[in-house]
């Protein structure tokens, strides 16, 4: 274990820019300066570029930072390059409080080599949910007018099929308001797991056992189409949708135009947000709806980000010391408390945590119900695949069974290169 450069007096993090990460890592950043005198020079970066960076073209080799925050989506492939220092050796000699059983074994397990190999703590965790406006689904006129016009109680809808009838009863564009979100900017991250999420509902699978696409298929068919719909058929979804990422949806959402989305949890936090939303007070969230066939599942994507050491890094002791004091008890709960996800039980628990952001009482219920992408050092390039894939559908550019056909024979051609078939 390398000794700590007492001279150096700063670490250098990488992040994905979210408002929430800039507000957690301040305070986390401020708290590990009077424990340490150490400061944390924070950089935040779109997440195509933090891809493009630190895993493709593999900044994590240099020095020029110590800590990086990282979505399990990337991990295959930067532990297989060689590019996160493993903790092992930190975590015996002095693991974090409560390690490991304080957080859920969900948010154990993708950082986790086969060999055993930890490569870092989860930092924020999603996991997606059903956020919708609970004013208005509890507001009497509006249930008396849905039931009057589909002959059924205004809930939260427990199918795909019965979240188009909700959605449509809330778009009203002479009022500016829509009645469904999603985040389809081709950035190869909600574009994409809004399609996995539909897939997956329906009881469909990116691959077979024995590693052969499958997702272009009849369940792929319509679920594709499900989304390309919401835009362009039923009118749903506003078109500027086609250019939000996960973030600017989640802030569309807080300004109260938008009856309902599924999205990270994170976002109705930020609805729940005073400063950022004019809706706090008013959400709601519950578990994503599913298919309408006999396969449909309620189900969530088991995605999260760790904050892990790059392998470059010349202050790799102080950077886990980092790690360790901000998996603390007090400063995962202050990664919800400014927007983020806590990722251990003790947050998710909270009462706190729970009556600031009431979706808090659903976490471990909706980690019952969750999938993760292959994790296999090659699926980045698979997403980026899905993701035009996904553009390529929802801006028409061609039909949803050629952008599926064309996407399944190059997924082929890569599970082959990589010896899967």
């Amino acid at each position: 274990m390398e000794t700590i450069d007492a001279n150096s007096h700063k670490l250098k993090l990488i992040s994905r820019e979210f408002a929430g990460f800039e507000a957690s890592f301040g305070v986390q950043a401020s708290y590990f300066k009077k424990l340490t005198g150490w400061d944390i020079e924070r950089e935040f970066e779109e997440i195509h570029r933090l891809y493009d960076r630190m895993i493709a073209g593999k900044e994590a080799l240099s020095d020029s930072h110590d800590l990086f925050l990282c979505v399990t989506d990337w991990l295959p492939e930067a532990i297989q390059q060689g590019l996160l220092v493993p903790l092992n050796e930190f975590l015996h000699a002095d693991p974090p409080e409560g390690w490991p059983l304080a957080w859920s074994s969900s948010m154990r397990g993708l950082q986790t080599d086969k060999d055993g190999s930890v490569y870092g703590i989860a930092y924020h965790d999603g996991p997606e949910m059903f956020i919708y406006r609970s004013d208005l689904f509890n507001d009497q006129v509006e249930k008396e007018a849905f039931y009057k016009e589909y002959g059924y109680p205004l809930e939260v809808p427990e199918t795909w099929s019965q979240f188009v009838d909700t959605a449509r009863f809330f778009t009203r564009p002479e009022e500016g308001m829509h009645g469904a979100l999603t985040a389809s900017y081709p950035d190869g991250h909600n574009n994409v797991y809004d399609f996995l999420i539909q897939l997956w509902s329906r009881g469909g699978e990116l691959v077979s056992s024995d590693w052969q696409p499958v997702f272009h298929q009849s369940i792929g068919q319509e679920a594709l189409q499900f989304l390309v719909d919401l835009i362009h058929k039923h009118g749903v979804v506003p078109k500027e949708a086609l250019e939000m990422d996960s973030v600017k949806s989640g802030n569309y959402f807080a300004q109260g135009s938008v009856a309902m989305m599924w999205n990270w949890a994170g976002f109705a936090a930020v609805a729940e947000m005073p400063s950022m939303s004019i809706i706090a007070g008013k959400v709601g969230t519950g578990l994503i709806p599913k298919g309408d066939g006999p396969d449909g599942r309620h189900m969530s994507l088991n995605i999260y980000w760790i904050l892990g050491i790059p392998v470059g890094s010349t202050n790799q002791a102080m950077a886990y010391q980092f790690i360790k004091e901000t998996a603390s008890a007090a400063m995962d709960k202050a990664t919800s408390m400014c927007g983020g996800n806590g990722t251990r039980l003790s947050t998710w628990r909270d009462d706190e945590v729970r009556k600031q952001f009431p979706y808090y009482r659903n976490i471990e219920i909706v980690h019952q119900n969750v999938n993760s992408p292959l994790p296999i050092p090659e699926y980045p390039a698979i997403n980026e695949v899905l993701s035009q894939m996904v553009d390529d559908a929802l801006n028409l550019r061609c039909s949803v069974s050629e952008a599926l056909a064309k996407a399944a024979g190059q997924v082929h051609n890569i599970l082959k290169k990589g010896g899967y078939c």
